[in-house]
């Protein structure tokens, strides 16, 4: 018999299992978010505000956000980070220039520098054969000082596996320069309730993106775009809109409106200061097994377990060690698991993790290798590239042809190749590696 409802029916079945979510949404399908929100789902009405034209009930809710961030300005998304993103670059550059960019970007803010005609100076950030990596700030000074053209730099933190950047020794690089600096901070709306504010506007940026879904009790597609740089404040909105639908979800509002609530007037921070306690006594019991992280400065609500140094590859970590324990994660790679921890996992979720940990064997190699590679050659512009006619072809037949997309393994990470790039043998060999077995690529061209 057919199944007339095919995914609700599964989305029913998973949550039935009862499994531990390490996966976004950051409200882990908890209680916090009240059953009669669904009855809210309404529009724009005389008493309702609206999003984009905001001088009432959701400009209140902005405020308090603003508020709670200690920011010049913030703006509601109900359209995910990459509205906040697309809206950034739209703010940033508007009057042209040059946007140096991580290449760590996500593929929102490539797109976003193709509708708006941006074309970025990309910069890697140093990373291992395990990790996205992290901008340094001395590859941001050396970029000021080889071009004087540079309008705003935009990076990434925390990366995808957590690693922070050094922002406010970038931010004093930009500024000095007469720059802008733009994070995506899609994975770090907590980092503002740390024990150390680690929050990108602290820290001298800008304007951040921020998904309040990803780690905060906000359901999936909330987010906010923050200011921390007054004149960026007075056309945001509207740069938004943009982007925007114009018919966002008042469910998803209302969900980051109660997250406010919780956090400014509720238990929230006091939530996050013992979740962030929780997770580092996981975090140190994995380092006594001699489970591999990342070094330097990270996310305190992430746990990245490089399983690969534990004999432990690809799937079969999440399998063998995490399924069977009852734990989604939120993705297993060929190298690493990554977790997700707020304070919506039951304490029966922290000790599966630990459950899991001590099942693991311990780390056989004390080191990694560095990862580098050469940047392909560019062709054309990466708007042209995502705009001309194209045509998907299997990888291994694509050396030298011209990408017209992204192409980087998932989660998003260092990309192989860019829109406009030459594919390259080596390029061709990273995508194999990484399970990328087409590629769009630009025809006639």
């Amino acid at each position: 018999m057919e199944n007339r409802k095919p995914l609700y029916q599964r989305l029913k079945e998973h949550s039935a299992q009862g499994r531990s979510s390490f996966h976004t949404p950051g409200h882990k399908c908890s209680s916090f978010l009240p059953p009669e929100l669904l009855k809210l789902d309404l529009t724009e009405l005389p008493d309702t505000d609206a999003l984009f034209e905001a001088n009432g009930i959701i400009r209140q809710c902005e405020k308090k956000l603003s508020q709670l961030y200690s920011t010049e300005d913030s703006f509601i998304s109900a359209g995910g980070c990459s509205l906040a993103i697309q809206a950034m670059l739209r703010a940033a550059l508007r009057s042209g220039g040059r946007l140096l960019c991580a290449r760590n970007a996500h593929r929102s803010a490539v797109n976003a520098c193709a509708l708006l005609g941006i074309e970025p100076l990309w910069i890697c950030p140093h990373s291992s054969s395990s990790y996205t990596g992290r901008t340094e700030p001395s590859d941001i000074e050396k970029a000021f000082e080889e071009n004087d053209d540079i309008t705003a730099c935009y990076i990434t933190s925390p990366s995808y596996y957590g690693e922070l950047c050094d922002i406010s020794a970038i931010a004093d690089i930009c500024h000095r320069n007469g720059a802008i600096l733009l994070v995506d901070n899609a994975h770090g709306s907590h980092l503002a309730f740390m024990k150390e504010k680690l929050h990108p506007i602290a820290l001298g940026a800008d304007m951040s993106a921020c998904s309040l879904h990803k780690t905060m009790p906000v359901m999936t597609g909330g987010a906010v775009l923050n200011t921390g740089n007054k004149r960026l404040a007075e056309n945001a909105r509207s740069d938004m809109s943009l982007f925007g639908s114009t018919s966002p979800s008042y469910v998803i509002m209302a969900s980051i409106d109660l997250c406010v609530d919780y956090m400014l007037y509720g238990d929230g921070k006091k939530a996050y200061a013992d979740c962030e306690k929780r997770v580092g006594e996981i975090r140190k019991a994995a380092l006594r097994k001699g489970i591999v992280q990342p070094q330097g400065s990270c996310d305190p609500l992430r746990l990245t377990f490089n399983t690969a140094l534990c004999g432990i590859r690809g799937e079969k970590a999440q399998l063998e060690y995490f399924e069977a324990h009852g734990i989604d994660c939120e993705f297993c790679d060929g190298e690493n698991a990554v977790l997700l921890c707020t304070p919506f996992n039951s304490e029966r979720d922290f000790q599966r993790v630990e459950s899991a940990i001590e099942d693991m064997p311990e780390s056989s190699v004390s080191n990694e290798q560095p990862y580098s590679f050469s940047m392909p050659e560019k062709v054309i512009s990466l708007r042209k590239a995502m705009l001309c006619s194209h045509v998907r072809v299997k990888t291994i037949n694509a050396q030298g042809r011209i990408a017209a997309d992204t192409a980087c393994p998932c989660p998003p990470g260092v990309p192989v190749i860019m829109p406009g790039e030459r594919i390259d043998q080596e390029a061709v060999e990273l995508l194999l590696r990484y399970g990328i077995d087409e590629i769009c690529v630009a025809d006639g061209i």
